[in-house]
């Protein structure tokens, strides 16, 4: 799972079930359907104003945010019950000072004893599961359809190809950019290193850093460039360009794949065996950064007094380790939604994505599993600026991206803090028919493992903020159906009624980029809203009631 490399692309280069892609007929609350007219917030934002960001509200912050704090000022007075989120991730520290009190805990499984208590098929499955056993890279998809053109059809072959000959012509310019980048963090590194005495710093260190020194200054440029871009840290920048210069160099190589998945002794392309791997659902390292500031923009301890406050209060994390830095197997993520469904949750979070799928029909029966479960899953839209009513990219709800499988599956795509023409975020993928909704998804300020908080930019970071609204919704109005919340999520967002820049459309011949209203590029034409969504759903639910 790559944090940085969709910023460095941009940067450097009830509900009746639908049969189609469409908003439901909900009604829409008084006020909720109009844009607000409102301009955007004058000036820069303070640093706490940042990290806060996504739960501001428009009116009251001039802010483009959730409207978090005034959605729980609806809910004072009211209980909700407790709703359990599953996030299929790279891994989630949930001994993280602001996750281990909101962690899934299987209280019928007795730890550490080798045995499946609970008989669900899964031993020592105390927080979750991890399907990667000790794997944390990967081949790409690509690469592993054309190392095996077997797994999938002629067609999906034939793309591959045509794909990677586009990619070597590019590679050969992108090695030598990520060469050049990365030489540039590895000296700031280094400067910065010798003037504060330490390895690892933070962006806090760094910023209060006075010098007259040219070299150091210029260093000190490059990682507030860095940090401008979302990267969370300088060594993880200096840990995906490696791994960019790497992949560039493979690919121009052409270098045979990895057989990684040689330490779980299972077949990715047969269901003869559905369990494997172990229950360590997150090692407490920094390759779980991913999971981690997924799970804490979900549900990270409310009002404890450290670092940040999750959306959802009672939300618990169920931790489904599945997704490596490289491309997941459908198999992993079709077992991992399953896992979570059986297991309980109400809501799964599904915050990666990919152009190839081989074993697709998997993932589909299990979205369809989900849905008959009545489990709504919340999904990443991608972060490559394109048009996924055209383009393809896995997971989906939709073989032929027209008609759904199932109306289960929310997507998600990424805006940033800019109420105006840059609203959406420039990587996010975007769809009128394949991307629902959009929320915030640009410098998203979460829980990091080892007890560390960050700020991630991505459609990683606008599917569990989407999610946790969802886990709100469920937790205070438990009778109302997975379809029912999705559709809620989407008919209350607040409605943009202006042109936006085209994300992917800014290039060096064109840096302003194309305009088109901001309606075009997903089915509801909105931006996420807890408290509208809150006010909704408490009128479905009361009218349900009187019937």
């Amino acid at each position: 799972m790559n944090i940085i490399k969709p910023i460095l692309y941009t940067a450097f280069a009830g509900v009746l079930l639908a049969s189609c892609k469409s908003v439901s007929n909900i009604p829409v609350p008084s006020g909720t359907d109009n844009y607000i007219n409102i301009p955007a917030k004058k000036g820069d934002l303070s640093p706490d104003e940042m990290n806060r960001w996504s739960h501001a509200d428009l009116a009251t912050d001039s802010i483009p945010g959730m409207s978090i704090d005034k959605a729980y000022e609806f809910l004072a007075g009211k209980t909700g019950v407790e709703v359990v989120v599953g996030v299929v991730d790279s891994g989630t520290d949930l001994t993280h000072e602001d996750l281990k009190d909101v962690a899934w805990v299987n209280t019928k499984e007795v730890a550490n004893n080798n045995k499946d208590d609970d008989n669900n098929g899964y031993a020592d499955d105390i927080n979750g599961w991890n399907f990667l056993g000790s794997i944390y890279k990967e081949n790409s998809e690509e690469a592993r359809i054309l190392d095996n053109p077997a797994i999938t059809t002629a067609a999906e072959v034939a793309r591959a190809k045509a794909a990677k000959a586009e990619k070597v012509g590019a590679a050969k310019m992108n090695k030598m950019r990520y060469e050049q980048m990365l030489q540039a963090v590895t000296g700031s590194i280094d400067e910065i290193s010798k003037e504060l005495n330490k390895e690892e710093f933070t962006k806090e260190e760094v910023f209060a850093i006075k010098t007259e020194n040219p070299t150091l200054q210029r260093s000190i440029e490059i990682a507030k460039q860095m940090y401008g871009f979302g990267v969370p840290s300088l060594n993880t920048a200096k840990k995906e360009l490696t791994n960019l210069v790497t992949d560039a160099a493979n690919l121009l190589n052409n270098k045979a794949i990895t057989n990684y998945r040689a330490v779980l002794k299972d077949d990715p392309n047969t269901m003869d065996v559905v369990v494997y791997g172990d229950g360590n659902t997150g090692h407490s390292t920094k390759d779980e950064a991913h999971g981690t500031h997924v799970s804490g923009i979900i549900a990270a301890s409310r009002n404890n007094g450290k670092g940040v406050n999750g959306v959802a209060n009672n939300a618990k994390i169920m931790a489904v380790r599945a997704v490596p830095d490289g491309d997941e197997y459908d198999k992993d993520i079709a077992l991992a939604i399953r896992y979570a469904v059986d297991n309980g949750a109400k809501i799964i979070n599904t915050s990666f994505g990919k152009g190839y799928s081989p074993k697709k029909e998997w993932v589909y029966d299990a979205i369809k599993y989900a849905g008959a479960k009545d489990v709504l899953i919340v999904n990443a839209a991608g972060n490559d600026g394109k048009d996924i009513d055209v383009e393809k990219t896995y997971p989906n709800d939709s073989a032929n991206l027209v008609s759904e499988i199932s109306d289960n599956v929310l997507t998600v795509g990424a805006m940033s803090v800019n109420y105006n023409e840059n609203l959406p975020a420039s990587f996010s993928n975007y769809g009128k028919r394949n991307v629902d909704i959009f929320a915030p998804g640009v410098q998203i300020y979460a829980t990091f493992p080892e007890n560390e908080y960050q700020s991630i930019s991505g459609t990683s970071m606008a599917a569990p903020s989407t999610a946790g609204v969802a886990a709100l919704i469920r937790s205070y109005y438990p009778k109302l159906s997975a379809s029912q919340v999705k559709h809620i999520i989407m008919n209350s967002g607040v409605k943009i009624n202006f042109d936006v820049v085209k994300p992917g459309s800014q290039s060096r011949e064109n840096p302003n980029g194309v305009k088109v209203p901001f309606a075009d590029l997903s089915v509801s034409g909105r931006i996420v809203n807890a408290y509208n969504a809150l006010i909704m759903a408490d009128r479905i639910a009361n009218a349900k009631n009187k019937k």
